[in-house]
C-alpha cells in the first residue's frame, strides 16, 4: 500500500488560514465556534425532612421455662406428648414392666454383654428412625416410638463415664 502524503486540507478545513504559531494546550482552533454557555441553573428547591423517633419498647427476653415450653410444643402438641409418655411408661398388664423399661433393660444388657459401642448403636438407630418418622408425619405412633427409644438410650446405653473413656482412654 503506497503512502499518501498528508495535506493540510485533511487537518484544517479547506480555505481556513493557518495559525501563525503552533497551538498551545487548551487552544481552540479559530474556525471552531465556542459552545454556548449553559443557562444558569435554577436554585435548588428546599426540601425539609423531619424525622421523629419514637421510643420502642422491646418485648422482654423469654425465660428459660418459656423457651423450653416453646421447644416442647414445637415437637408435638402437649396432649400428644403426654399420651406418648403415658403409653411408654405405663406397665404392661400381666408383665409388670413398661415398654420403655423393657427397651432400656435390653440396651443395658447389650452394653454389659457385648460392649458400649454396640449398645449405642442399638439405641441410636431406632431413635433416629423413630425421630425421622415423627418429623415427617407427626403421627402419635412415631412419638411413642421416639419416647421409648429415647428413654432406652438415656437409661440403657448412656453412661457419663464414657466421656472420660473417650477423652483419656481410661476404662473402668
Amino acid at each position: 500500500m503506497p503512502k499518501r502524503p498528508i495535506t493540510p486540507t485533511q487537518i484544517f478545513p479547506g480555505g481556513a488560514p493557518l495559525p501563525g504559531h503552533p497551538p498551545g494546550p487548551g487552544d481552540i482552533p479559530p474556525w471552531r465556534t465556542p459552545p454556548t454557555p449553559a443557562p444558569p441553573a435554577a436554585p435548588p428547591a428546599a426540601i425539609e425532612v423531619h424525622v421523629r423517633l419514637l421510643p420502642v419498647e422491646e418485648p422482654p427476653e423469654p425465660s428459660r421455662r418459656d423457651r423450653a415450653w416453646a421447644f416442647i410444643a414445637g415437637i408435638a402438641p402437649p396432649w400428644k406428648i403426654a399420651l406418648a409418655l403415658l403409653a411408654a411408661m405405663v406397665p404392661i398388664p400381666g408383665v409388670g414392666y413398661s415398654l420403655a423399661g423393657v427397651w432400656a433393660y435390653t440396651v443395658g444388657q447389650a452394653r454389659t454383654e457385648v460392649g458400649a459401642p454396640w449398645a449405642y448403636g442399638l439405641a441410636i438407630v431406632p431413635l433416629v428412625l423413630a425421630a425421622r418418622g415423627l418429623y415427617r408425619t407427626g403421627a402419635l405412633r412415631f412419638l411413642v416410638a421416639t419416647t421409648i427409644a429415647f428413654i432406652g438410650f438415656v437409661f440403657g446405653a448412656l453412661d457419663p463415664f464414657d466421656l472420660v473413656t473417650i477423652t483419656t482412654g481410661v476404662t473402668r
